[in-house]
């Protein structure tokens, strides 16, 4: 919202700066996007009348003017311009002038002619994009005053970020109500009288879809003046404002739109036929609209018609064809109320943005039109002339807007703002707001006014005192509460993360919903659950694993010729259980494909292995510090290769699965090969308290390295359980399998596995019958339960 702050002062004026005004609206929630002058500077350029013109005479193009600018004689001045005419009112820049861009005026000769000046355009003096020719300013324009005091030039354009609640200050009225408020200074409200009718005419208008036109106004003006021209007064004002001259009929509809707030249009009457019909577009109906853009409108659409065609897209732009032209001498004006549910996304939908539709989609005051009409008419009679008639309004009351009261307490403001505002105080700011106030003891009952959509419950009302108040006196109090420390029964999820991260993961978010053909390859055994209202066809179930997602990530980035990926994900998998329903399940999943390490100098590239993944995996049950080992045990998947896949276990819980991707499902998924999965559930990995901390002992440890010869098939697993449990756990300390070895030597069903125990006792040094005590019953238990010897 752009707007002259000379303009605002005629509606209110305080005793402040333009900056201290500035800082007002700002501090306010009226943000100002920039304050800039209302021209550039300029200096010695007055207004001149053109007493005669001559040829020049070694120039067709040039002519040599006589000009009047107030001094005792007349200023010779050569001038190129086509439009310059004989007692026509120009701006004269003198001998001396300075222009914008630093451009000085001196005394000169053009083609052996002197010239004392310069007759200026708009553009010249800064005042306009382009210009035509000379500037022609009003026939009263006054001889010899100062251009900058002519136009009142000492001016500040506002603009204002208007958010989406406060639609009200989408006009000069709204923002000078602010003002109002902010500086306790009284507005000169704008007495709209209503214009007395001087001719009969009328023109019918129906309404057929009253729930997004609860009411319209119409007026017919006859005989206006096609050759009047736009005072120069609403021209600036426009210009201030950031809207173009156009004609005058056109202008004053965009004068009251910034003026009032209210948007307005005006038909040319010859070419309406029957009567306004205010209704949804019909089927394959099209609209050429003013910008000569033509629309293909929705059914949804709500436009004005005739009873032919329609003319303008309710509430964003009118059309082409029925719009006013030079020779248009008879006029329809329109003034409406459109909801803003109706409009929401019509304009965008057409790529349109308009000043109309701006503030239709943020709701424009509902008992606005028939002010809005008679000031518009008011306006239009004194510049074009005409002869107006009654005004015609189609209403229905039962679909406007209507204002709750709003019961507001003291106590509630204190307890919300932390400050004590008195009943004076209150009951003044919310009267400024042009709210109905009814105070009794400590609360008030609160009517909001027609033009504010934002307010609707106490806390509304509230946020207005703390503006008026002024958010910088509100006292700053520092928060105070009893804290207390609470034991931690699970570990923070960032811990699995950042241990992920560390092994040179990163963390991915796919989306929920995935394709069901591609989900029923990964995981066929849990059927999914179907969206009744997908996105699309390749997002239509939702995903029972995440591995879904990140394969599809993973073929994606090999796509892009990223062959090094390593992604995890922490989320919900949907098993849609026919017993127990829907079940959500915490979960979390990684994928690793292309080398072990990263491209260097110092090691090869070696590819990426199932102990590697492991390694990964178990490095994060090691980290977050599982109170009960886990194992890994041979195990199948339909989505993974079937000898290399491993359940992962907690004691007798099934923590989760891991393993390398089936080679059908990597040419399927067209992906480079090794690629390596695993998915955890997550509640388990946190479910843990906080580890506790053990003594260290301070008596030395003994290490004793054991070569077993066992038969092949059995896993190392079995085999240190077998240990653990035939020992102490007092004294063992570590087991550590540290060598495999199958060749020469060994029985070819036979393998030789060497092992590594540490013993410490805590309160004691062991001694070295104690430790072969150990070890011998160490390898009865091994030689009794698996049949392994120590190797000779």
């Amino acid at each position: 919202m752009k707007f002259s702050e000379n303009w605002l002062r005629t509606w209110v004026n305080p005793s402040i700066s333009s900056a201290e005004l500035v800082e007002k609206l700002t501090m306010a929630g009226l943000e100002v996007d920039s304050a800039e002058p209302a021209a550039p500077p300029f200096e010695k350029v007055c207004v001149g009348e053109v007493l005669s013109l001559e040829p020049h005479p070694d120039a067709d193009k040039l002519r040599v003017c006589q000009v009047n600018v107030g001094a005792e004689a007349p200023l010779n001045i050569v001038c190129g311009a086509a439009n310059v005419a004989q007692g026509m009112k120009v701006p004269v820049a003198q001998i001396g002038a300075r222009l914008p861009n630093d451009f000085k005026i001196k005394k000169s000769k053009l083609r052996g002619v002197p010239s004392e000046g310069m007759i200026c355009s708009a553009k010249e003096l800064g005042l306009a994009d382009s210009s035509d020719g000379i500037w022609p300013l009003p026939a009263d324009a006054p001889v010899g005053q100062d251009m900058r005091e002519y136009l009142d030039l000492e001016d500040t354009c506002i603009d204002i970020d208007i958010t989406p609640n406060r639609s009200d200050c989408l006009g000069v009225a709204g923002v000078a109500r602010e003002v109002g408020l902010l500086t306790q200074t009284d507005v000169h409200s704008l007495e709209c009288t209503p214009v007395p009718a001087s001719i009969d005419d009328t023109f019918p208008v129906s309404i057929e879809h009253a729930y997004g036109c609860p009411r319209y106004v119409g007026r017919v003006i006859r005989g206006i003046n096609p050759d009047a021209e736009t005072p120069l007064w609403m021209q600036e004002r426009l210009r201030r404002s950031g809207i173009r001259s156009i004609s005058p009929v056109v202008d004053v509809t965009n004068y009251v739109l910034l003026e009032l707030g209210q948007p307005m249009h005006a038909f040319d009457l010859a070419k309406l036929s029957g009567g306004i019909v205010v209704r949804l577009a019909q089927p394959e109906e099209a609209l050429t609209i003013l910008n000569e853009q033509t629309l293909k409108l929705n059914p949804n659409n709500l436009v004005i018609a005739d009873e032919q065609k329609a003319l303008a897209l309710a509430g964003v732009m009118g059309g082409l064809d029925s719009g006013v032209t030079d020779p248009t001498q008879d006029i329809f004006l329109e003034s409406a109320f459109f909801s803003p549910e109706q409009l929401a996304g019509t304009a965008r939908s057409y790529g349109l943005h308009t000043d109309s539709s701006f503030r239709f989609e943020r709701g424009v005051d509902p008992y606005l039109q028939v002010a809005a009409m008679e000031r518009a008419t008011a306006l239009l009679l004194d510049i074009v002339g005409g002869q107006a008639g009654p005004v015609t309004e189609v209403v229905n009351e039962s679909l406007l807007p209507t204002k709750q009261p709003i019961t507001l307490r003291a106590e509630r403001i204190e307890r919300l703002l932390g400050v004590t505002l008195t009943a004076e105080a209150v009951t003044d700011a919310l009267q400024r707001l042009n709210m109905q106030v009814e105070a009794s003891q400590d609360r008030w009952q609160v009517v909001p006014p027609s033009n504010r959509f934002d307010l609707a419950i106490e806390v509304d009302l509230i946020e207005e005192l703390a503006r008026v108040y002024g958010y910088n006196n509100i006292p700053t109090h520092k928060p105070h509460a009893d804290l207390s420390m609470p034991a931690l029964s699970t570990r923070p999820l960032s811990i699995v993360q950042q241990t992920l991260v560390q092994r040179g993961y990163q963390e991915a978010i796919t989306y929920s919903f995935v394709d069901a053909e591609f989900l029923k390859q990964v995981d066929p055994h849990h059927p999914p659950l179907a969206l009744a209202n997908p996105i699309s066809n390749d997002m239509a179930v939702m995903r029972t694993t995440l591995w879904a997602g990140l394969l599809q990530a993973v073929q994606h980035n090999q796509k892009r010729q990223q062959s090094r990926v390593r992604l995890f994900e922490t989320g919900l998998r949907f098993i849609n259980d026919a017993e127990q329903g829907l079940q959500q399940e915490k979960m979390l999943s990684g994928i690793a494909t292309g080398t072990a390490m990263p491209e260097q100098w110092g090691q090869k590239g070696e590819p990426l292995d199932f102990y590697h993944v492991k390694g990964d995996v178990e490095a994060l049950l090691a980290h977050i510090g599982h109170s009960a080992p886990c194992h890994f045990v041979a195990s199948s998947h339909p989505a993974l290769h079937p000898g290399q896949t491993a359940a992962i276990y907690q004691g007798e819980h099934c923590l989760g699965i891991m393993g390398a991707l089936h080679p059908q499902l990597i040419h399927d998924l067209d992906l480079l090969s090794p690629v390596f999965l695993f998915e955890l559930h997550l509640p388990p990995l946190l479910a843990d308290p906080v580890a506790q901390f053990s003594e260290v002992s301070k008596f030395p440890s003994v290490r004793r390295d054991l070569a077993l010869l066992m038969d092949r098939q059995i896993n190392a697993d079995a085999l240190l359980n077998c240990v653990r449990d035939s020992v102490s756990t007092e004294i063992l300390q570590d087991l550590l399998l540290f060598d495999v070895y199958q060749g020469k030597g060994i029985e070819p069903d036979k393998k030789s596995v060497a092992i590594g125990l540490i013993f410490q006792a805590k309160s004691r040094n062991l001694t070295e019958s104690e430790v072969d005590d150990v070890i011998e019953q160490i390898l009865a238990s091994l030689q009794r339960d698996l049949g392994v010897y120590l190797r000779k």
